[in-house]
Formats: structure tokens, sequence, C-alpha cells
């Protein structure tokens, strides 16, 4: 009988992504990425164009918050809020299942609304990673789940041709020991322990570098393993951050530079922009500036967490709030993507599925009215 890695293996091969060997992905396939189909004759002179003149007319795509905070359902930012100790909350890793986290049914939803790509956090800022990286121990893969949920989802999103997008945690990390610790750095780089965590290197000992390398390790894994990658979504890296002139020990721009001799069409954003050679701008909800380069608004379906929020059951957005927000981000020339917050089991809301259903209908019949009046005029 094949193992669930086999079975994954072999549905990647299928779904046309070339398999190193039992454990590991290859590099993105020859030929152009499913997503970009309708802008292959760019594609094949300059990918990077054909992907950032995809990515203007993308309109709608899924964002997706799982991890072990999803086990709390207090939010995404629980570990800091709370002042939850690294070892201690490293034991919720033994709670996690994903038992119903289901790629195949999360691409077919954001296709019946019209999305056009799905970004997924595979490392959050508590560093839990739901990749099957060789850097850390602290993944889904190594937990009772036993999943690598990005590459299932890597998988159903080239099978389908939707754009395969990933959210990194850059500059913010809440377990890595070299990371950027709350003296001298600010912007929450650590919960605030009382006493102090003994976990991370603090001192003449610390050495951003080490995190830096770090990162740049599970980045090349990312574009490496899991086929044609249409952008990076870095976050992080705030303003407390930049007024204290530290950002250049970053080295930001060499892991942009690297990101796209990696795969060429992947696109790179740094939220609302950090050195302005970003790709695109993905600024929250809120945001009124302007952009010379492509936009993306980020918005959630739950009133304001990005991770699954008990206390917001029964509060989540309906289909029309959802259809006002997408014609907001029309006027601005930018794209919607819209967040929901797996359950801890890694199942989508019932609240959420029934939005974007009824978004998903909204939208079919106003393209049919208007490809009515079209002819009607014509």
């Amino acid at each position: 009988m094949l193992n669930r890695r086999a079975i994954l293996s072999c549905g990647l091969a299928t779904a046309g992504i070339a398999i190193a060997d039992a454990t590991e992905l290859d590099k993105a396939p020859a030929g152009t990425p499913s997503y970009l189909e309708n802008v292959k004759d760019i594609y094949s002179d300059n990918p990077r164009k054909a992907a950032i003149d995809w990515f203007r007319q993308a309109e709608f795509g899924l964002f997706i918050h799982y991890g072990l905070y999803s086990l709390l359902g207090r939010g995404e930012w629980v570990q800091i809020k709370e002042k939850i100790r690294v070892k201690e909350y490293a034991k919720l890793a033994d709670r996690f299942t994903a038992e119903k986290f289901d790629a195949d049914f999360i691409t077919d939803m954001a296709l019946d609304c019209g999305m056009k790509y799905v970004n997924i956090t595979t490392r959050h800022h508590d560093s839990f990673c739901l990749f099957d990286t060789k850097y850390t121990d602290f993944k889904s893969t190594n937990t009772p789940a036993k999943r690598d949920l990005v590459g299932e989802l890597a998988e159903q999103c080239q099978s389908k041709g939707l754009g395969f997008y990933l959210y990194y945690s850059h500059g913010r990390d809440w377990r890595h020991p070299h990371a950027p610790n709350n003296w001298g750095w600010g912007g929450s780089a650590r919960p605030k322990y009382d006493p102090p965590e003994q976990f991370y290197v603090e001192g003449p000992k610390h050495d951003l570098q080490v995190y830096v390398d770090f990162m740049k390790n599970q980045v090349t894994e990312l574009l490496t393993n899991y086929g044609p990658i249409g952008g990076i979504w870095l976050d992080g890296i705030g303003v407390p951050l930049s007024r204290k002139g530290k950002m250049g020990q970053f080295k930001s721009q060499e892991l942009y530079d690297h990101i796209h001799s990696l795969q060429p069409q992947t696109l790179v954003s740094y939220k609302q922009g950090l050195l302005g050679t970003e790709d695109f701008k993905a600024p929250e909800r809120h945001w009124t500036g302007t952009s010379d380069v492509p936009l993306e608004l980020c918005d959630t379906l739950q009133p304001h967490g990005w991770g699954y929020t008990k206390s917001d059951d029964g509060k989540h957005k309906s289909a029309a709030k959802v259809i006002e927000m997408l014609g907001k981000a029309k006027q601005m020339n930018a794209n919607l993507l819209l967040n929901t917050g797996p359950m801890p089991d890694g199942s989508i809301h019932r609240e959420d599925i029934r939005t974007l259903k009824e978004v998903g209908q909204i939208r079919r019949s106003e393209s049919r009215l208007s490809i009515q009046a079209k002819n009607e005029f014509e």
C-alpha cells in the first residue's frame, strides 16, 4: 500500500510537477505554469512581466491563515498577547492533526467564487511551518498530522490553474533563537516575558545572520520543492525596526534577487512596501495610499483577526459585504486577498463556506447580466 507521501508524490507528478525523490518535489516544470496560460506568449520572452500582467487582472484571491494558534481559537497573535512560553506553545504541535484540511475542497471553493490565486501561511510569526523543511523540526510533518499542507495545496493549485502564493514571516519570529529580540529592535519582535525567555540568544552572542541564513534556506526550499510559485508574500519588518536603521542587516534585496533567480516569474511583496523594489504592494484593509506597482488589499472574513477566533463565531462577513469590498478594491485598481482562518481541525469555517458560495453565485449572475447587456447594445 502506498503511504501518504507516495500518494502525494504521484499526484504532483500527474499535475506536471517533477519529483526528485519520495520526500522532495523538484523545481518548477519547464513550460508555462498553468495559472499563466493566458499570458504564455509574454511568458516565453519575459516571465516576470507575464506574471505582473496576470496579477494586475487577477482581481480576487484567497488568503489562508492556519497553524498551531488555530487550535486555541484566539487568533494568530495568541503567543505574544498571552505571553505563552516557547516550550509551552510548542506542546500544541502534539495536538495538530489537520484531519479536515482538504486542499481539493479549498481550491474548488476558491474557483467557485471566481478567485484566481491562493496564498497560505507557510510559516507565521510563531515559526511553525506547514511544509517539510530540513531546517527545523517545528513543522507539520513532525506532528500527528504528518502532512505537508503546502505540498498538498501546491498540487491542487497547479492542476486547476490557480496561482499559488506563499506567505512567509520574515522580520518577526517568536521562536528562532537568533531572530530579532526586543532589545534594540522593537516591532513586537518577541513576547515580553518576565523573567526573560531562556530559549532566546541575547547579548553579544546573538547573531542575526544565523536567522537570515535560516530564512534564505527555507525560501529556497519553497521555491525548489513545490512547483511554480506565483509570489512570496513577506511580512514582519515594521516601522519601529526601520527607524532603528537595522533593515540592512536582513539583506532583503539579496533575498529578492535570490527569489527571482530561482523562479523568474515569482513576484515579491513586503506588505505595504519595504525597499521600494517589490513587485507589488499588499497592505491591509484600510490602506488609502497610492501605488506605482500592482496593488493588493488584504482583509478577513472574520471581523478583524486572521487566524481562527472562536469569539467571532456568528459575526463573519456576509456575501454582500464581500461584494462591497471587491468593488472598493476595483475602484483602487487593486486585487482583494480575502482571508479565511480554518478551524482547529483544518476545515473551513461554515460561515465562510456559505459566504463564498453566495459570492460566487452573485458574481456569475452579474457576469451573465453584463454579457447580456453588451450583446443587446451591439
